[in-house]
């Protein structure tokens, strides 16, 4: 190395430690202040406010939307009809119903009932545009009008508008009109400007309700929930009630889509009809606060809401016969009435007098009794015929026992021999039946009318606090299997009164005997096993039917003299002699011969084969 590279490299090593000296406070500062800057960067985005967030996931919905992107940022806000009945609550985010209230009603627990909750319900709208896009009219926001009082067909009414404006004079309605005094909520889905951006010849409307418990009895609400429809074409139709889970595609025009309960119903009534509908329902058996979970899928037909004809009616309200009925297209069979011949008795008889009797007086226990007093009234004629021909049987009952004991133990010759003793006494043994089989249907039909009746619900009565369900007279430490954990005193009042009616008719049935008699007996027993969870109007009902009974019987006796009926059959045996000497043997006779021939036949046949 010369002299002169030492130099150079002397100077270049005095520079570099001038500059670290000089210069290297200076780095640590700036270091020091950036990352300050950057620690005072991040406190700020995490001292953002929350709302920021949300803007920003707006704008980023916003802009996944297209041309809808307008209507997808705003403010949620709420508003609210109401009549004498009910409050309805709407959301501007989304424009649909968030909430009702029913006004007049409780919940079992003797909370205000809300049929209809943002928590557990969802109702939406969907379609696809011409870009792809899905568009949900819960993405978007609507600007509620002022609400309007007017009159429909002089029923007064309020409406409200909700609006979604898209841009260049397009937008969406949402029309709805709240209908006094009444459960109904119209609803109208208009489209303006938009027929170049809708792709597909249908909208998709859902409902998913998660069904509250609203009664005390879970296994009988879960019962009586599920989803109901009528079709166009065919009419009224449901998914099973159950606990399993139930789906059906509905491939035809629908008419109307209902969310079921016991005493409620929630449903929505298309003015033309839907396209189709896919429904499902389903139950957690291990979750108590949720009765079944009910799921509706519909079509509306895109031209309806382009061309301003997209129109439906909401109810949320009771199941009372007389307020479904008004609303047609079927709707009244969501109050189920039983099938056939019984649902015409509950329409007809039973519901007419039930409603005309509630006009005049509070206590429903009271009407119930009125009601007994007034069905066993049109009944009498058939109980003093059933009676009648019970008497007939009974003074016939020592000649009965004669033939018993003189054929000892032949079954065959002793029910010849013993029809042959009514045709010449001019008894028929089936006129005693007759008139309690027409009886039948006024039974059974108020199987159906008790439990399904809102006008029993939350209603007291002696010792029951609700003659809706079933009443607790004692509470059980335990579950008696096919019984239940409680004691329903009105149960036991009519199983008792049954089993003592049954024995009153048994006395004067002669041919009541054997296993006849057995099963005669036991099947009260049955019944109180299957009613002791069952309403208690319907257990009360049955008491006091059958006390009445016994008081129509008792005023029958005095009326009804055995001497003078022994002395009519008498008579008859005698006519019908005459009648045989110039007449002839009649069909029934005939008939009689024939069965004693066979009979004697089959017996030889018996008596050689036992010789061989």
């Amino acid at each position: 190395m010369d002299r002169n590279q030492a130099i150079g490299f002397g100077l270049i090593a005095l520079l570099l430690l001038a500059y670290s000296f000089f210069f290297a406070g200076t780095d640590e500062k700036a270091a020091t202040r950036q990352a300050t800057e950057q620690v005072a960067k991040v406190e700020q985005l995490q001292n953002t406010p929350a709302v920021e967030n949300d803007s920003l996931a707006q704008a980023q919905k916003a802009a996944s939307m297209g041309s809808f992107a307008t209507a997808a940022t705003g403010t949620a806000s709420t508003s609210t009809l109401e009549n004498s009945n009910i409050r309805i609550t709407f959301n501007t985010k989304g424009g649909q119903v968030e909430e009702v209230l029913l006004k007049n009603y409780k919940t079992y627990q003797g909370e205000p009932l809300i049929l209809f909750d943002k928590e557990s319900n969802k109702t939406d709208v969907a379609f696809t545009t011409n870009d792809g896009k899905t568009i949900k009219l819960s993405d978007l926001y609507f600007t509620p009008s002022e609400i309007k009082k007017g009159t429909d067909k002089d029923v007064s009414t309020q409406v409200i508008v909700f609006r979604a404006n898209v841009g260049n004079g397009q937008y969406i309605d949402q029309i709805y009109t709240l209908y006094d005094e009444t459960f109904q909520l119209g609803y109208k889905l208009g489209f303006e400007g938009l027929e170049g951006q809708i792709n597909g010849k249908n909208l998709t409307y859902t409902w998913t309700d998660h069904i509250k418990q609203l009664e005390r009895d879970m296994k009988h609400n879960r019962s009586k929930t599920t989803i109901n429809f009528a079709t166009v074409e065919d009419g009224y139709d449901h998914l099973s009630i159950s606990e399993d889970k139930e789906e059906m595609a509905v491939e035809e025009p629908v008419k109307w889509i209902a969310n079921k309960q016991n005493f409620f119903t929630a449903g929505i009534i298309a003015e033309n009809s839907f396209t189709g509908a896919k429904l499902a329902s389903e139950t957690n058996p291990a979750d108590s606060t949720i009765v079944k979970t009910l799921a509706s899928q519909a079509l509306i037909p895109a031209q309806d809401a382009l061309n301003g004809k997209a129109e439906f009616m909401y109810y949320f309200g009771p199941n009372e016969y007389k307020i479904l009925k008004n609303i047609g297209n079927d709707f009244q069979k969501n109050l189920d009435l039983g099938w056939g011949i019984f649902s015409w008795v509950n329409k007809w008889l039973i519901i007419p007098a039930f409603d005309f009797l509630e006009n005049y007086i509070g206590n429903y226990g009271i009407i119930i009794i009125l009601l007994v007093l007034y069905i066993k009234t049109l009944l009498f004629p058939l109980t003093y015929k059933s009676f009648y021909s019970m008497a007939k049987m009974k003074v016939l009952k020592p000649e009965i026992d004669a033939i018993k004991e003189r054929n000892d133990g032949d079954m065959q010759k002793t029910q010849m021999e013993t029809m042959k003793l009514y045709n010449e006494m001019g008894v028929n043994p089936l006129s005693g039946c007759i008139p309690m089989l027409l009886q039948m249907p006024i039974l059974f039909a108020m199987f159906n009318f008790f439990p399904n009746s809102i006008e029993l619900r939350q209603e007291p009565f002696l010792w029951a606090a609700d003659l809706s369900t079933y009443d607790v007279f004692a509470k059980l430490p335990f579950t008696i299997p096919f019984y239940g954990d409680h004691v329903s005193m009105f149960t036991l009042l009519m199983t008792a009164s049954t089993i003592l009616y049954t024995w009153s008719n048994n006395q004067m049935n002669a041919q009541m005997q054997g296993a006849m008699k057995f099963y005669s007996y036991l099947m009260p027993v049955i019944f109180m096993f299957v009613l002791n969870s069952f309403p208690a109007g319907l257990s009360f009902y049955y008491f006091v039917s059958n006390m009445v009974t016994f008081g129509q019987q008792a005023i029958i006796r005095k009326f009804v003299d055995e001497g003078k009926v022994r002395a009519k059959l008498e008579d008859n045996k005698e006519k019908r002699k005459e009648k045989k000497k110039t007449g002839g043997p009649s069909f029934t006779e005939r008939m009689q011969e024939a069965m004693r021939a066979a009979s004697e036949k089959e017996q030889q046949k018996k008596n050689k084969g036992a010789k061989k």
